[in-house]
């Protein structure tokens, strides 16, 4: 698998970052802005946001360093801790529609979060956790 890497997000140049409707900030760890991101995740956001109408997708979570993962409490084997993963919030979006479409295009993790209007997908070993959709 490939991966996109940098100190800080703002390391990146444009032409290493191809994907127009997600920047390297809102991928990068939230608390150092350290990115390390799969090109095959990134690959499938992209075609998910299509799959969705071009329904804008907000990034809540992606890259997090193990110190920034242990800091806000995420599982010490987070797919995030390797780049291969990313909540999204639910704005305006059907969470069941969302994980539908991410089950087709190969998102094999997917954590559910209605209370919080949020969902994970990543690409670890094949799992689903978390309540149903209303």
């Amino acid at each position: 698998m490939t991966f996109i890497r940098a100190n800080h997000y703002k390391d990146i140049r444009p032409d290493e970052w191809p994907w127009p409707h997600f920047t390297p900030e809102e991928m990068a760890c939230r608390g150092t802005g350290k990115l390390v991101v799969s090109v095959e995740l990134m690959d499938k956001l992209e075609a998910l946001r299509k799959r969705l109408g071009n329904h804008p997708l907000v990034v809540t979570s992606g890259y997090r360093t193990p110190e920034h993962n242990a800091k806000i409490g995420g599982a010490t084997k987070s797919q995030h801790l390797n780049g291969m993963a990313v909540d999204i919030a639910l704005a305006n979006m059907d969470g069941a529609e969302v994980e539908g479409h991410a089950r087709m295009l190969g998102f094999t993790g997917i954590g559910r979060y209605p209370n919080k209007g949020i969902i994970h997908l990543d690409l670890g070993p094949a799992r689903t956790w978390g309540k149903p959709w209303p």
